[in-house]
């Protein structure tokens, strides 16, 4: 597996103009609120996450309530944002669901 070096502030605000959706938080993460129609296709995002995810062994955190879902990314070894986080978000970014809506 591939070693990440944590990302300055100017390479997190380059690839986070890349990566539609997410916002900075706490300056140590990225973040990304979806809306659903329902809770199936809630469900049904975050299984796809979840295939990405492990593929990357890189784990975000993720809040489902209902038809709402809150992902967050971030490098724990590194206590702040690398490649790996950037490189998950415009994966996910890529799944292709019924027009889910930004929080």
């Amino acid at each position: 597996m591939m070693k990440m070096a944590k990302l300055s502030q100017e390479q997190i605000e380059l690839n986070l103009s890349r990566i539609p959706g997410w916002t900075l938080e706490d300056g140590v993460s990225i973040q990304r609120k979806v809306t659903f129609g329902d809770f199936r296709e809630a469900l049904e995002f975050v299984n796809q996450v979840g295939k990405f995810a492990e593929d990357a062994h890189h784990h975000p955190e993720i809040d489902i309530r209902y038809n709402k879902v809150k992902l967050r990314l971030t490098t724990q070894e590194k206590n702040g944002l690398t490649g790996k986080d950037f490189a998950l978000a415009q994966k996910i970014n890529k799944i292709p669901f019924s027009q889910p809506k930004v929080m």
